[in-house]
Order: structure tokens, then sequence, then C-alpha cells
């Protein structure tokens, strides 16, 4: 492991986002050295923010990455009410969020003192949470289904060359909870196109009230995707996956400083290696879970 350099974060940076009825907010956070930096686009889960996700954003920021991360329409920060006309259709604007990052990448990295000509724009992943890991999953070629199963718009983007879902939903229809299906069209998705290389993470003890599956519903972006797929398990995680939305979260309720050490150190050699084809990182910490006594987790790969 790298020594993790000081990091400079330079929030909102606002994109103009025509159409959007909000200007899109972006933190851009990236370490202080280095060049050639690889871009990690991090989309938040419902109600999160800018903010969201510091463990995961900071950790990998000092490790060599530039980390964006957008405020979504659904964000508890903008608090739209909840007959606004934009709101049945967030879940498509979260996706015009990521690209539109993507498309502005220059003048992200341009808002940062001294980040200027040390970005790399061949190197870009994107990562989410939950709602924010069904939004990435788009980038990397998942479809929704409309109601007669066809699927819909493909909106993966050549740029994007590899992803993390965290918590990702899984299948919609029957396996949906009547709320879920009632409540949200979108969430009917089809993985078998999503052709770009992921690491899925999924908690065992993750019970969605979404979903009359169980834990293992979380798991379908892997195993209903081609391969060049990952899945990490971890061992009596919940939604929050041990507490990655923020430091010392009070909504967290399944916290553990330990699962997050693991989350950080295997997201960030898998970015590094998916990244960086050269690099042996995922390699090395797949085979250092595999060989720990009690591990906190499971992977494998296909």
């Amino acid at each position: 492991m790298t020594v993790p350099a000081p990091v400079v974060s330079v929030k909102p940076v606002v994109l103009p986002a025509p159409g959007r009825g909000d200007d899109l907010r972006v933190q851009v956070s990236a370490p202080v050295t280095g060049r050639d930096l690889p871009v990690v686009v991090l989309s938040h889960g419902y109600g999160g923010s800018l903010d969201s996700y510091a463990p995961l954003a900071d950790h990998w920021a000092a490790h060599g990455f530039v980390v964006l991360r957008p405020t979504h329409l659904d964000s508890r920060t903008l608090a739209l009410p909840a007959d606004d006309p934009r709101t049945p259709l967030i879940w498509r604007t979260r996706i015009d969020d990521l690209t539109r990052v993507i498309d502005h990448l220059a003048g992200l990295e341009a808002a940062v003192p001294g980040l200027a000509g040390r970005v790399d724009h061949g190197r870009i992943a994107v990562a989410g949470h939950s709602w924010g890991a069904q939004s990435a999953s788009m980038l990397l070629g998942a479809r929704v289904l409309d109601a007669d199963g066809a699927p819909g718009e493909d909106l993966t983007d050549p740029r994007v060359t590899a992803g993390i879902l965290l918590a990702v939903p899984g299948r919609g229809g029957a396996d949906l909870s009547p709320f879920a299906a009632e409540n949200f069209a979108f969430m009917n998705p089809s993985f078998d196109r999503m052709t770009t290389p992921a690491l899925v993470v999924a908690g065992d003890h993750d019970d969605s009230a979404l979903s009359v599956r169980g834990p293992d519903w979380f798991t379908d972006a892997y195993r209903l995707s081609p391969e060049e797929k990952s899945l990490l398990t971890l061992f009596g995680a919940e939604h929050s996956l041990g507490g990655i939305t923020a430091h010392e979260h009070t909504e967290t309720t399944d916290e553990s400083p330990e699962r997050v050490a693991l989350l950080q150190r295997l997201t960030l050699a898998y970015l590094r290696s998916a990244l960086g084809p050269d690099d042996d990182a995922w390699r090395t910490a797949a085979a250092a879970l595999a060989a720990e006594p009690r591990p906190l987790g499971r992977l494998e790969s296909k």
C-alpha cells in the first residue's frame, strides 16, 4: 500500500445544467501530488449529497485518484417536494448527472488549484451505493426493462472502463415488494448487457424492504451479467456495509470500522488494477483476503 498523500477538495464546483431545474454541484477531491491521475465518479444513494461517502472518497483520493461526487436531485440538501414534476424521472436525471460530470472533466480539473494537467482523461471508473449503484450500472451497460420486458435506452458510456457497485438493487418484477413495484417502475434492470468490468459488493445481512428475496437480491448484478465481474460478499453487513456513507454516521445500522477498512483496501486495489492493467494490487488483495483465518468477506470472480 502506498503512503497516503494529502488531499485537496473543492466544493461546490457548479456545472450548468439547462433543463434540470438546478445546476449540478460537484465536489472534486484529489491528491496534492502525482500525475496521470485516474478518475472515479461516485454516485450517492437516496438522500445523499456531494459530501457523502467520505470514508471511500478520501481514501481513494489519498492514494492517487481524482474523485468526483455530484449532488443528485433526490438529495436532502435540495429538499424537492414529493409533487415536484421532476421527481418521477430523477432516476434518469441521475444518469445524466454522471455523464455530465464526465463531459465537464476539464472544467472540474481546472477548478482545483494545482490539479490542471495532472488528470488522465482516458482512465475513468464509476462507483455508487444503493440507488447510486443502479445509476452507475447504467453507464456500464445495464438497461431498464419496460412493462413488456423490452430493454430501454442504452446509456452505456464508452469512456468508463470499470465500475464499483455497492449494494446495487437486483431484478424487478416478482422480486420486488408490492410497495417497490407500485412506486418505482425504473427498478426493473437487466444486467445481461452489462459488459464493462465491475466489482459488485453485497452484505449478507442486507434484507431490503424493496425486495421479497432477501440479501441475495443484491448479488444479481454479478450473477446475471457477463464475465469480467467480481463479487465481494461481506459477512454480517447490512445496507451501509459497515458505515461507508460518512464518518460516524448516525444512520449506520451495522457499524464496523474493520469492515469499512476492508472495503477501502479492496476497492482501492480493484480500481488500481482495473484502470492500470499492469498493477497487480487486486490479485494481491484478493489473495490476502483468502488467507485470512477469520475473513470479513468472500470474493468470487468470473
